[in-house]
């Protein structure tokens, strides 16, 4: 009998590196987002001890200049925070987005792949018919032989 061939072969190799790119770019954006909340820490840790510097300061008495400066750069602080936390979001947005498309990739893989075992399936039922059909063909052909030579 001849080699097994699925007719969707080449189909279900290209759902499969189009499935494997998705999973890439999702992890791509997984890692974005992991060093947008590393930046956020490191801004918010840094506003904490401008912050803290400040209030010691105003303690120990600051010239209002100085006091201005300070309120200055932790107002700026705090609009950078903002616009990570938004640049965080836009990127969890994307993650989502991208977890959709690998999902879906998955379920177009999945689906060929099952079609391609159910086909691979019948394929070999049809193999070990036809051995099956061999044997009984050979035996029933020595048969025949011990049956004539007796």
């Amino acid at each position: 009998m001849k080699k097994f061939r699925f007719s969707l072969e080449t189909v279900l190799d290209y759902k499969q590196q189009v499935l494997a790119t998705l999973q890439t770019e999702h992890g791509a954006i997984l890692a974005q987002i992991r060093a947008q909340e590393q930046h956020i820490e490191e801004l918010e840790a840094a506003y904490r001890h401008l912050d803290h510097e400040f209030t010691r300061r105003k303690l120990a008495g600051i010239a209002i200049l100085d006091a201005m400066k300070y309120e200055q750069y932790l107002r700026s602080s705090e609009r950078q925070i903002q616009e990570a936390y938004q640049h965080l979001d836009h990127l969890h947005r994307q993650e989502e987005a991208k977890r959709e498309q690998v999902v879906e990739a998955k379920k177009e893989t999945s689906s060929i792949e099952k079609l391609r075992e159910k086909k691979l399936e019948g394929y070999n039922k049809a193999v070990q018919k036809s051995e099956e059909a061999l044997i009984d063909e050979f035996v029933t052909t020595k048969r025949i032989l011990e049956a004539q030579s007796a």
